[in-house]
């Protein structure tokens, strides 16, 4: 079987799979809803923070409420986009250590579109939804002199942003073949980063702004396109054209995930049991 076979065979599988559970958790509709509710008042806790800084200044990092709430915005609903469609991949490391991952290798099914749709979680759907809300303030908010180039590049960040944390996701899942428990580290790269990019690179320090841009090229979720949008400079100096390269950046992270996962899947030892 080719390549684009076992993808569309992978993608096949996901969605039968996370099909069920979804199934499953809307046979119980008032505590989905709950849920759902829940979540999206817990991880609106975050902006809430946000408005007390701003509370008592009127700028962060030289951004204004609108615009910080636009960097917030993209962040997280790309996030809660990566979270809701493969974040079940980070318990991989439970599996590996307890041996079920042998159950995900017997079925004809690629492992990866298992293990992402294993207990698909609908519920994150709350994250996904207050990310858009705060989106969409910002957008009504903003002062800035829309173009069409510009409108065209919020749906590219938002899809090139999901991509990029979703790569985050499948190599720290590959990373869980070696470790078995690494989900905390994991984590810092995935919530962690989140977390970072609701907040202007210019509250950072250099370094640390270069490594979330040219190692693990979480910028290009939102700082990089953004900038473009908001009229702003670009982080560290790059080129005016770097904030149209989210697509291809989250191509190559996913190409890059993939070779890992391969790498991570040769590697595993059955623990017999």
């Amino acid at each position: 079987m080719g390549e684009g076979g076992r993808t569309a065979v992978g993608v096949r599988a996901y969605w039968l799979i996370a099909g069920m559970w979804i199934r499953s958790t809307l046979a119980y509709r008032v505590s989905f809803a709950l849920t759902a509710l829940g979540g999206l008042v817990v991880t609106g806790l975050d902006f809430v923070a946000i408005l007390l800084m701003f509370a008592q200044v009127d700028a962060l990092g030289g951004y204004t409420l609108p615009e910080v709430a636009f960097l917030y915005g993209l962040s997280a609903t790309s996030f809660g986009l990566a979270d809701l469609l493969i974040g079940s991949a980070e318990r991989l490391g439970r599996r590996v250590r307890d041996g079920s991952l042998d159950t995900l290798l017997v079925r004809p099914a690629p492992v990866l579109a298992q293990a992402a749709a294993d207990r698909f979680a609908l519920r994150r759907v709350g994250r996904v939804t207050q990310g858009a809300l705060v989106l969409g303030y910002a957008l009504v908010a903003l002062d800035v002199g829309w173009t069409p180039v510009k409108v065209l590049l919020l749906p590219v960040m938002l899809v090139g942003g999901a991509g990029i944390f979703g790569a985050v996701f499948v190599a720290g899942a590959a990373f869980q073949f070696v470790a078995q428990d690494a989900s905390e580290a994991q984590a810092a790269f995935t919530y962690g980063g989140q977390t970072l990019l609701q907040y202007p690179p210019t509250v950072f320090g250099k370094e640390l702004v270069r490594g979330v841009t040219f190692m693990v090229p979480l910028a290009f979720v939102n700082w990089v396109p953004a900038a473009h949008v908001l009229g702003r400079p670009q982080p560290l100096g790059l080129p005016g054209w770097a904030a149209f390269v989210s697509p291809l950046v989250a191509v190559a992270c996913c190409a890059l995930a993939g070779l890992a996962w391969r790498a991570g899947l040769r590697s595993y030892r059955s623990t017999g049991s």
